[in-house]
């Protein structure tokens, strides 16, 4: 059971205390769980899923180890997060859009 760990921008009330009820708020929109197993953490994220309708402001990004994956890291998000996570050749990367003034 690898360490999951959830971050949220601009989520209602409801999600934080959902989150807070599975995991440990550490600063501000950032919750952890040492053991969180697999089914847990797609009960969570179906949750989450389901509720960002809501919230079509916020966004929730988790991530947690796993073996296989590109840089044995898995990350999945939703909202509009200002980065892409993209994966280049076996390594994760982030991808920003850039304007310019």
């Amino acid at each position: 059971m690898p360490m999951t760990v959830i971050v949220t921008q601009n989520v209602p009330a409801r999600t934080r205390g959902f989150l807070t009820s599975v995991a440990l708020e550490i600063a501000p929109g950032v919750y952890t769980s040492p053991r969180m197993n697999k089914a847990v953490r797609e009960r969570v994220w179906e949750v989450l899923t389901d509720w960002q309708s809501y919230y079509p402001q916020g966004s929730v990004v988790i991530t947690w180890r796993e073996t296989g994956a590109p840089g044995n890291q898995r990350i999945l998000t939703l909202g509009l997060p200002a980065k892409e996570i993209v994966d280049l050749d076996g390594i994760l990367v982030v991808h920003s859009e850039r304007t310019n003034p």
